[in-house]
């Protein structure tokens, strides 16, 4: 009887320590085998030296048909269009990127997989207040790319934060009132450093932040990612803000962190 206690205990625990190796490794502590490239300062904006060019003009459309000045989003819009949706993320996943492929090209394709899966989530169960109120919208494995199957935060943790490039949070967006907004234009390899350029200093510069000299209270993506943001190959959040604030922060200010609000970025 008490082998037989021992023997369910040490099942159960097996059965939880898979189960969480599976969450994991859905949630990008993995890349999934993508190839991960890092960025060497500074990133031009080029198409040369990579195998494929990809194609996001598609994606590019959309945005500008159903995504405003201010980023918030027309999901009926999108709803509408769920056939040109499909199309695009048919054609990404179809590719399997490699090392062959430039930064550049690597660093378009993920975001914008990012970004339109995203989208595509929240057409699939909307209505929806909030993208917290679907079941585990970043851990499930719900991005195909070739034969494996990524989950949003597998490309965000495992693939885009290893790429080097913090500007990479504020590209990517969750479909928030206070995420960086959704660019209305596609990323790509011919304009990425100037694009990511723009995502920075807008989001920085917006609402989301409050910043003044002394008493910043600045988004929660600086502290929930403070160990990405570096200057010099040190960590200061700080810093790296002033690198695009129009307001500089004083070095020795301390950094307060402003409520997220999850609220869907949907345009009225």
């Amino acid at each position: 009887m008490k082998k037989n206690i021992i023997n369910s205990i040490l099942l159960l625990s097996l059965i939880v320590l898979f189960e969480s190796c599976a969450l994991l490794t859905a949630a990008g502590l993995s890349s999934q085998g993508q190839p991960v490239k890092e960025v060497t300062p500074p990133l031009t904006s080029t198409t040369a030296n990579s195998e494929v060019n990809v194609d996001h003009s598609d994606w590019d459309a959309l945005l500008k048909k159903h995504v405003d000045e201010a980023g918030l989003v027309d999901y009926n819009g999108f709803k509408n269009d769920k056939a040109a949706l499909n199309d695009y993320l048919n054609k990404l996943s179809q590719l399997t990127p490699t090392k062959k492929w430039s930064v550049q090209e690597l660093l378009a394709y993920y975001i914008n997989l990012y970004n339109a899966y995203t989208v595509d989530l929240i057409i699939d169960n909307y209505p929806v207040k909030s993208i917290k109120d679907i079941d585990g919208p970043w851990t499930k494995a719900i991005v195909p790319i070739g034969s494996k199957t990524l989950s949003l935060g597998g490309i965000e943790n495992g693939v885009l934060r290893k790429m080097d490039e913090p500007r990479i949070h504020f590209a990517i967006n969750c479909a928030s009132i206070s995420c960086p907004k959704l660019l209305r234009e596609a990323f790509t390899a011919a304009k990425i450093n100037e694009q990511l350029d723009k995502a920075a200093r807008e989001f920085i510069n917006s609402d989301k932040n409050d910043i003044s000299q002394n008493n910043p209270k600045v988004s929660s993506i600086f502290d929930w990612y403070k160990k990405d943001y570096t200057v010099n190959g040190n960590q200061d959040v700080i810093g790296y803000i002033n690198q695009y604030s129009d307001t500089k922060i004083n070095k020795t200010a301390t950094l307060s962190f402003k409520e997220y609000n999850w609220n869907l970025n949907e345009k009225e």
